[in-house]
C-alpha cells in the first residue's frame, strides 16, 4: 500500500535505527558507528555496521544494507507493509491503511486464523473414533498424550473432504483453503484435503502462528512425509520445526535434528532444545533464525550415508560462522546379528535419554568428525594409504585459521595415522601454502579488471557506462550526505543517468527535496529491493569529503551530461578529445574525498 509519506517520515524518525538493530545484534561501538556479527551470514569476524549518523546498517561482507524498514523486513521476513505495521506497533503508533493494504492484512490473518482451527480439528480427531489409527501410531512410537499436545499433534481422516467439509461449516471458503495449502485441486478440477490418513505436525512459528503443517504415513507407504507448501504466511527456509519450544530452552545449545519425530523423542526425553529443518537441508535463513538463541549447535542426524552427507553439507554451510558445531554420532545397533542405522527416536527408545546425555556430552567437534571422516576412507595399515591419507587431511586442516588448532589436528592426525607429528606439520604447512597461493592468484585475477571491480556486486544492479555510473554514484552520496545540495543540481535530469537505479534514486531524492521532506535512504524502502539497498549503501560508506562537496558535484554533473550527450550521439569536437584523453588515464571525475 501507499502509507501516507508524512506518517512513513516520522515512523522513521522515532525508530532509532541502533535501538532496532541492537534487540536482534550485539553492537559495540567504534567511533561514530556500532559493529557486529552480520545476522544475514555467517562470520566469526563482525563485519556489520550500523550508522547512526546516517540511519543506515550495512554489511561489508554480504552487503546487505539500508534503512530500519529495511532491516525489519529481512530480519523478520515481512513485506514492506508487514514491516511498517510491525515499527509502528514497536512506536505506538497508529497506522493509517487504506482499503487494499487492509484487505492483504486481512488475507494473511484469516490465512493464519484457518490455520489454527484446522489444528484444532486434527487435535480432535484423537479423540474421535476415526483417529484410533493415529493413536495406535502415537502409542507405537511411545508418545505420550501429553507430548502430542504439546506439538498439538493431531490426525488426518481417510476421507477426501473432511477438513474441507469442517472448514467451509466454519465460515472458511474454498479459495481460502487452497491458498492455506490445506486443499488442493485435481486435474478434473476437483477439490480434496491434502493431508489424509495420517499424523499431523503443526509448524508454529517463534511468534506461536499455525503457519503449516507436515503429515506422516501410518504405514510404509509413499511419500512418507507430506508438507504444506509454500504459502503467503509460509517459507519452510525460514522456519524450523520445534523452534516455538525450543526457544524457552535453557540448555546451552540447539541439537539440530534430521525429523519431526527425532524432535518430539527428544523433547519428550527432556532435550527440550532440539528442532528439525522439516526435509530441507539447513539454509541460511535459518541459521539467522537460530542465532537469535544459541551460539553453539549440534548436529544429529541418522548414521546412515544420506545422514553423513546432510552433515557434511551443514558443517560447509556453518564455516566460518560464529556458531560452535559438534556432531553428535549414534552408534549403530546390533539387530539379529548384524549392525543396523538407528536414529535418535531408536536410540532414546533402546538405550534411555540418561544414554543420550552422554553421548550428546561427548560429542565431536566438527573438526574431529571431518577428520574421522577422512580417515574412514584410509587403510592406515597401508604405506601408499598412509601418504593419499596425509594429503587429504592436511588440505583439511589448512584450511584452519588458528595455528594452535591447527597444530592440535595436524598431531592428532599424526597419532591416528602412525606418521611423525613433524612430517604431518610439515604437509600441513605445504597444504596451507598452496591454499594461500592459490587464494592469491585468485585475487590478482580479480584485481586485474578494474571495471569488474567497480561493478555492483549484484546479478540485477550492472554498470554499461561505468564512467557515468560512478559520477552518478557522488551525485546520489553527496545528496545524502547533504539534502541541500539538492539545490545545486538545476539542469540535471534523471533521464541523464546511464544506471536505470541511480537516476530513479536521484528522482526520488529531488521530489524529497522539493516537498520539504528529509532526504534518507530508510525512505527508499518500498521503491527499492533488498539488493538494490544493499548496493545503495555500498555507495554511502565511500570516502567523501564535504569540505569540496560543490566542486565535486559539479565535476559529477559535467561528467554525467557528457556521458549523456554522448549516448545519445550528440558531442562537440572538443569535448570529444576530452573525453578520449581521460578515458585513456582512467576515471577523471574529481572524488568526493
Amino acid at each position: 500500500m501507499a502509507f501516507p509519506q508524512q506518517f512513513l517520515d516520522e515512523l522513521i524518525s522515532r525508530s532509532d535505527i541502533v535501538d532496532v538493530v541492537s534487540s536482534y545484534v550485539s553492537l559495540t561501538r567504534k567511533g561514530s558507528s556500532y559493529f557486529g556479527l552480520c545476522p544475514f551470514h555467517n562470520e566469526k569476524t563482525g563485519s556489520f555496521s550500523v550508522a547512526p549518523d546516517k540511519q543506515i546498517y550495512h554489511c561489508f561482507g554480504c552487503r546487505h544494507g539500508g534503512g530500519v524498514i529495511n532491516f525489519i523486513m529481512e530480519i523478520e521476513n515481512l513485506s514492506f507493509p508487514d514491516a511498517v505495521r510491525f515499527l509502528a506497533k514497536r512506536a505506538n503508533m497508529d497506522v493509517p491503511e487504506d482499503s487494499a493494504s487492509r484487505e492483504e492484512g486481512k488475507r494473511r490473518q484469516r490465512i493464519l486464523t484457518l490455520n489454527r482451527d484446522a489444528a484444532r480439528w486434527f487435535y480432535e480427531n484423537l479423540s474421535r473414533p476415526e483417529g484410533a489409527a493415529v493413536n495406535a501410531y502415537l502409542a507405537q512410537r511411545r508418545i505420550s498424550r501429553k507430548t502430542a499436545m504439546n506439538f498439538g499433534l493431531g490426525a488426518s481422516l481417510d476421507g477426501w473432504t473432511g477438513l474441507m467439509t469442517a472448514m467451509q461449516e466454519k465460515g472458511y471458503t474454498k479459495a481460502e483453503l487452497l491458498a492455506a495449502g490445506l486443499v488442493v485441486r485435481s486435474q478434473q478440477g476437483r477439490l480434496y484435503d491434502k493431508f489424509r490418513g495420517r499424523l499431523m505436525f503443526p509448524v508454529i512459528n517463534v511468534r506461536g502462528d499455525v503457519v503449516a503443517f507436515g503429515g506422516r504415513v501410518l504405514d510404509k507407504s509413499e511419500p512418507k512425509y507430506m508438507n504444506t507448501t509454500e504459502t503467503v504466511v509460509y517459507s519452510k527456509r525460514r522456519n524450523l520445526y520445534g523452534i516455538n519450544l525450543a526457544k524457552k530452552t535453557k540448555r546451552p545449545n540447539f541439537i539440530l535434528c534430521e525429523g519431526n519425530i527425532d524432535v518430539i523423542t527428544l523433547h519428550q526425553a527432556g532435550f527440550d532444545n532440539a528442532v528439525a529443518s522439516m526435509g530441507t537441508a539447513l539454509t541460511v535463513e535459518q541459521t539467522r533464525l537460530l542465532s537469535r538463541y544459541t551460539k553453539e549447535l549440534v548436529l544429529c542426524y541418522d548414521n546412515d550415508a544420506a545422514g553423513r552427507l546432510a552433515t557434511e553439507k551443514n558443517i560447509e554451510l556453518l564455516r566460518d560462522s560464529e556458531f560452535t558445531v559438534r556432531v553428535l554420532q549414534l552408534p549403530r545397533r546390533l539387530a539379529d546379528g548384524e549392525y543396523v542405522k538407528q536414529d535418535v527416536d531408536d536410540f532414546i527408545k533402546f538405550n534411555g535419554p540418561e544414554a543420550f546425555e552422554a553421548v550428546l556430552s561427548g560429542s565431536e567437534s566438527q573438526m574431529d568428525y571431518r577428520m574421522e571422516a577422512v580417515a574412514a576412507k584410509y587403510d592406515l595399515s597401508d604405506g601408499e594409504a598412509k601418504i593419499a591419507y596425509a594429503g587429504e587431511v592436511s588440505r583439511l586442516i589448512a584450511a584452519v585459521a588458528s595455528p594452535v588448532e591447527r597444530e592440535v589436528y595436524a598431531g592428532r592426525a599424526a597419532e591416528r595415522s602412525g606418521i611423525s607429528r613433524e612430517a604431518m606439520l610439515l604437509e600441513v604447512k605445504r597444504a596451507r601454502g598452496k591454499r594461500r597461493g592459490q587464494e592469491r592468484r585468485e585475487l590478482q585475477k580479480e584485481a586485474l579488471s578494474v571495471g569488474a571491480l567497480r561493478q555492483p556486486k549484484g546479478r540485477t544492479i550492472r554498470y554499461d557506462d561505468m564512467r557515468s555510473a560512478m559520477a552518478e554514484e557522488g551525485v546520489v552520496r553527496l545528496l545524502l550526505l547533504d539534502a541541500s545540495l539538492a539545490d545545486r543540481c538545476a539542469g540535471l535530469d534523471r533521464e541523464d543517468f546511464s544506471s536505470p537505479l541511480l537516476g530513479r534514486v536521484y528522482g526520488q531524492l529531488l521530489e524529497a527535496r522539493r516537498a520539504g521532506r528529509t532526504l534518507s535512504l530508510a525512505a527508499l524502502a518500498e521503491s527499492c529491493t533488498a539488493e538494490e539497498m544493499g548496493h545503495l549503501t555500498t555507495v554511502i560508506h565511500q570516502p567523501a569529503s564535504m569540505a569540496n562537496a560543490e566542486r565535486a558535484l559539479a565535476d559529477y554533473i559535467r561528467v554525467i551530461q557528457e556521458r549523456a550527450a554522448r549516448r545519445r550521439g550528440v558531442q562537440d569536437p572538443l569535448l570529444a578529445a576530452m573525453e578520449k584523453t581521460k578515458e585513456k588515464k582512467g576515471y577523471g571525475g574529481k572524488q568526493d574525498d
